[in-house]
């Protein structure tokens, strides 16, 4: 009995492995990984934000407009739970994509503050944040390209015959992906429109009113 068990053992072992339940597996637990630094390089940028924005107010605590909105911002992204449930829920992941979007436009609107305080500017605690800042978006590329690529490979097994079966019988369904939606907009420098002027400098002209339109003058009555 005991040969007897070991074989069908054996057997299950070597048609699981056949049918490509081994490499959904393994590429399963790639994604999760992949996932995993993800998460961690956006931690790592939220984490940086608290000390830039003091380090701003303590120059340009009259823009208060952009400093609320990336303390806001951060709240919305740090709310969003990242659990792997996510990978395998499409909307849970644009929220989550949408919510880091967002952040990253009131981080361009923080830092573009600084062109207009030039002792901000020169600031040795400003300039490192901003250059650890820096370091961490292009570190969250490279793990979102990981994550993207990790996606694409275990949905093309889970999606292909006869590892569809397997992925069907197992319970493994395709995961949710990155979107390139908004990259291109959120890629832009944002326009900041200051209501003040910055220290030593000189207000902006408003907008002169545009003209009102000319109505004709209703027909004398015949």
């Amino acid at each position: 009995m005991r040969f007897i068990a070991t074989a069908l053992i054996v057997v299950a072992s070597l048609g699981l492995g056949g049918c490509g339940y081994n490499t959904i597996q393994t590429q399963d637990e790639s994604v999760k990984a992949a996932w995993s630094e993800v998460v961690n390089q956006y931690q790592r940028r939220a984490d940086l934000i608290p000390n830039l924005v003091n380090t701003v107010k303590g120059y340009a605590a009259q823009e208060e407009r952009v400093l609320v909105g990336v303390t806001e911002a951060r709240a919305r992204a740090t709310s969003i739970q990242v659990t792997p449930e996510v990978l395998n829920d499409p909307a849970a992941l644009r929220r989550f994509q949408a919510a880091q979007g967002e952040l990253t436009a009131a981080l361009k609107s923080l830092i573009a503050v600084s062109e207009n305080y030039p002792q901000l500017k020169s600031d040795q605690n400003f300039r490192d944040l901003q250059a650890q800042l820096e370091g961490t978006e292009n570190r969250i590329a490279v793990a979102r390209n990981r994550y993207i690529e990790s996606v694409q490979q275990f949905n093309g097994t889970v999606r292909s015959f006869p590892t569809n079966l397997t992925a069907m019988l197992f319970k493994f369904p395709v995961k949710a992906n990155f979107t390139v939606e908004n990259e291109a907009a959120i890629a832009q420098p944002p326009a900041v429109d200051f209501n003040t002027s910055p220290p030593g400098g000189v207000a902006a002209p408003a907008p002169s009113a545009a003209p009102a339109p000319v109505v004709p003058a209703p027909a004398p009555a015949t």
